[in-house]
C-alpha cells in the first residue's frame, strides 16, 4: 500500500454482486458466483503491497472500491474485507516473514476465507476478560493446543483460517507476555464451528468457534505483549473499524439512491415525493451526513496508510457512520412508506444491516470513550456509589403521608 492520494476514478462496480444481494440475503449465504467475482476484480489483493502478493493500490482507489463493494452488497463486503484486510492485515504485521505466504496467499487469491476471532460469549470486547488458552501441546517443537470458544465472529462459520486472540497458559513463576495471536487452521481436530442467526448481514457468515484442544504449529502462536492490546495490536484492530465505517457509507449511499428513485417516481396527493417539504427535508440531510463521512473515512485511510497513528480518528468516523446510516436508512423506510417494512425490498434490508454495524467491532458507547481518552480525560472508572439514597429514591411511597425507609433498612 502507498500513501499516494490519487483516485483511479475506475473503482469495480460488482454488477454480479449487486444483482445477487437479495438472494444473498434471503440465502443467508454469499453466492460462489459473487465471491468469485469479488476475488477476480482483484479486491481481496488491493490493500497490500506487491512484495505481499498485493496489488499496491493507492488509497483512494482502496476507499473507491471499499464503498463500491459496500453499496453492492454489505454482506458480501463484510465477508471479503474481514478477511482481506483486517485478518490479512494482522497476519502481515504479526506472522513471522517465512510464513507470509502460506498463510496470506491463500486468503489474497480467495482460495480462503479469515476471520479475526477475539471476541468471547462473557467478555464481548473486552480483551482483558478473555479465557480461551494456549499451553505446550509437549516439548518444544511440538507446537501448541487451543481451549475455549470464540463467539458472534464474522466469516467464523466458513472461515478457513481465525486470527486468534488467546491467553497464554503459564506457571507463576514464568515470566514473558500473557496473549498471543494463533493463526488456527479451523479444518484440523479440536475444531467445531456453528451458524448464529441475526438480524442483519445474513450472508455474512457470523457465528462461533469452539476450541477442544486444537493443535497449532509453533510458527502460528506469536506472543503480543499486554501494552499492545491497547497500542500497536489497537492499531491494527482498527482496521476493522475502518472497514466497518466503510460499509456503512456504502448502505446509506444505497439508501439515499433507492429514496431519490422513489420520491422521483411515487405520486401522492397530486404530487411526486419529490415535490414535498419534508421528503426533501429528509433526502438533503442524508446528502449531507453521507458525504461528510466519505470524507471523514478519507482522511482517516490516507492517515492509517501513511502509517501514522489512526485509531482515535477511525473511532470518531466509526461512531458517526454507523449512526448515520441508521437514520438514512430509517428515513428511506418512512419514505417508501408500507413497502419499506416490506421482508425483501431493499430498504428493509438494508436497514437492517445498517443497524449491525453499530454493534460490530467496538460499540459506538465504548467508541466515545476511546475518543474522550484522546482528549486527555482519561479512562473512563467506575466507583460503586449508592445514587438512590441521596435522591430519596431508594424510599417507599405510602399513600398522601410521605416517604418512609424500606422495611429493614438502616434508619
Amino acid at each position: 500500500m502507498t500513501g499516494t492520494q490519487r483516485g483511479t476514478g475506475t473503482a469495480p462496480s460488482f454488477p454480479g454482486v449487486a444483482a445477487r444481494a437479495h438472494e444473498t440475503d434471503a440465502a443467508g449465504r454469499i453466492h460462489p458466483a459473487s465471491w468469485q467475482e469479488t476475488a477476480d476484480s482483484g479486491y481481496l489483493r488491493m490493500f497490500h503491497a506487491p512484495e505481499l502478493g498485493g496489488t499496491g493500490a493507492d488509497v483512494l482507489a482502496q476507499l473507491e472500491a471499499m464503498e463500491s463493494l459496500a453499496r453492492a452488497c454489505p454482506a458480501t463486503y463484510w465477508t471479503a474485507t474481514v478477511s482481506a484486510l483486517l485478518c490479512a492485515k494482522l497476519i502481515a504485521r504479526y506472522s513471522p516473514a517465512s510464513e507470509h505466504a502460506r498463510l496470506l496467499e491463500p486468503v489474497l487469491s480467495g482460495e480462503k476465507l479469515a476471520c479475526f476471532a477475539i471476541v468471547e460469549r462473557g467478555a464481548g470486547s473486552d480483551a482483558a476478560t478473555l479465557q480461551t488458552l494456549v499451553r505446550p501441546a509437549g516439548a518444544p517443537g511440538e507446537g501448541y493446543l487451543i481451549s475455549g470458544e470464540k463467539s458472534r465472529i464474522a466469516n467464523a462459520a466458513e472461515a478457513d483460517l481465525a486470527v486468534t486472540v488467546v491467553r497464554r497458559h503459564r506457571p507463576a513463576e514464568e515470566g514473558g507476555p500473557e496473549w498471543c495471536l494463533a493463526f488456527v487452521d479451523l479444518h484440523g481436530p479440536g475444531v467445531r464451528r456453528y451458524d448464529i442467526p441475526r438480524m442483519g448481514l445474513r450472508g455474512m457468515p457470523w457465528g462461533g468457534i469452539v476450541f477442544t484442544d486444537a493443535h497449532v504449529a509453533e510458527t502460528d502462536v506469536v506472543p503480543v505483549p499486554f501494552g499492545e492490546l491497547g497500542g500497536e495490536l489497537s492499531e491494527s484492530m482498527a482496521w476493522g473499524w475502518l472497514l466497518i465505517a466503510v460499509a456503512a457509507v456504502g448502505i446509506a449511499e444505497s439508501a439515499l439512491d433507492a429514496s431519490v428513485r422513489h420520491a422521483r417516481e411515487r405520486v401522492s396527493f397530486g404530487r411526486p415525493l419529490m415535490h414535498m417539504e419534508g421528503v426533501q427535508a429528509q433526502l438533503a440531510d442524508a446528502r449531507v451526513r453521507i458525504d461528510a463521512a466519505r470524507t471523514l473515512a478519507r482522511r482517516a485511510l490516507v492517515e492509517k496508510a501513511a502509517g501514522r497513528p489512526a485509531r482515535d480518528l477511525i473511532a470518531m468516523l466509526k461512531i458517526y457512520a454507523t449512526e448515520m446510516a441508521v437514520d438514512v436508512t430509517a428515513a428511506a423506510v418512512q419514505i417508501h412508506g408500507a413497502s419499506g417494512v416490506t421482508q425483501g425490498h431493499e430498504v428493509e434490508r438494508l436497514y437492517r444491516d445498517a443497524q449491525m454495524n453499530v454493534i460490530g467491532g467496538f460499540t459506538s458507547n465504548r467508541l466515545r470513550e476511546v475518543v474522550a481518552e484522546g482528549l486527555g480525560l482519561g479512562p473512563a472508572v467506575y466507583s460503586p456509589f449508592d445514587w438512590l439514597k441521596p435522591t430519596g429514591l431508594g424510599k417507599v411511597p405510602v399513600g398522601f403521608d410521605g416517604l418512609r425507609e424500606p422495611a429493614g433498612s438502616p434508619s
